[in-house]
């Protein structure tokens, strides 16, 4: 992927991996559409980095979703990038009363929502890459984060299959695989103990510099490349009974 001169759209662009990204992309030299539910953070990220555009949308509605399309296809039918960022992590247990509602939260963000954006955008003649933000947790699960693991294992092995889908189109699709990182995915103070995301991003990158598709750091390098017998002892030592 040539890192400089693209109109990029990233999911969820205002906190987090995805905020590290805006950042870094606006740094390189490429013009930064980010969305997500709240006004206000996407107005401060915007004061702060001139020349990012914002658009406010709710991706787990539908309706939403197709707007977003619409409004990028009439205003800005040159952007070339998409980076499915956008994510949401439950902490939960099956038995708990309300598993079901927040299960259907996370799947529909975390799954419907980037499938249906990425076949939206398809459509545009100027999309060339695709970026999927999946998890070290799509190797091993953290049993607290069930649905959440689960359903980052599913966009890393739909990521690998729209890569080869989308090859005689000549697409390109990058896998982003973060471990966990600190920020406030699941809530606030549940990521202090991890690395900050300023080291994640300087690291892939400097993969994607180098051409490489899946991009990892650290946690996530060893359990994109572990042994079935090494995932289970990492699934082990994040789960101990």
């Amino acid at each position: 992927m040539k890192l400089s001169g693209n109109k990029i759209l990233i999911t969820g662009g205002a906190s987090g991996i995805g905020l590290g990204l805006t950042e870094r992309f606006v740094q390189e030299g490429n013009t930064v559409i980010i969305c997500g539910r709240r006004e206000a953070v996407l107005n401060e990220v915007a004061s702060r980095l001139p020349g990012v555009i914002t658009k406010v949308c709710d991706l787990s509605v539908e309706a939403s979703r197709i707007e977003l399309h619409n409004w990028i296809a009439t205003n800005h039918p040159d952007l070339n990038v998409l980076v499915n960022n956008a994510g949401v992590q439950q902490w939960m247990q099956v038995t708990d009363e309300d598993f079901y509602a927040r299960t259907q939260q996370e799947v529909t963000t975390n799954i419907i929502a980037p499938l249906h954006l990425t076949h939206l955008l398809l459509a545009l003649p100027a999309l060339h890459t695709v970026i999927n933000v999946t998890s070290g947790l799509s190797f091993a699960p953290l049993a607290k984060t069930p649905v959440y693991s689960a359903t980052k294992a599913f966009f890393h092995s739909f990521t690998l299959s729209l890569r080869y889908l989308l090859k005689e189109k000549n697409i390109e699709v990058i896998e982003m695989i973060p471990p966990a990182l600190n920020t406030d995915l699941g809530g606030k103070g549940l990521h202090d103990f991890a690395p900050p995301v300023s080291g994640f991003i300087d690291s892939v990158f400097q993969q994607m510099k180098e051409g490489k598709t899946e991009l990892t750091y650290q946690f996530s390098e060893a359990m994109a490349n572990a042994s079935r017998e090494g995932l289970n002892n990492a699934f082990n030592r994040m789960n101990p009974s």
